[in-house]
């Protein structure tokens, strides 16, 4: 399972990418760069508490991982 701390960093580098499209697709749809960055910011915040929270479920799903062995040499 990862460590809390790797989880954040993923989920931070991804909203990092997350936020400029967001960002972009706002500023494109409103023109106006102000409404854009709230859109990108509340987006951001959001999705990255998703993000962990979902990331943190996964690593307790055993669906698709492989047994470890029940004795290692």
């Amino acid at each position: 399972m990862d460590s809390h701390f790797r989880s954040i960093a993923k989920a931070l580098t991804w909203r990092t990418g997350g936020i400029v499209v967001t960002g972009f697709v706002a500023y494109v749809a409103t023109g106006e760069l102000a409404i854009a960055a709230k859109i990108a910011g509340l987006d951001a915040a959001l999705k990255l508490g998703a993000y962990y929270v979902h990331e943190r479920a996964w690593g307790r799903i055993k669906l698709g991982q492989a047994k470890p062995p029940e004795y290692q040499i």
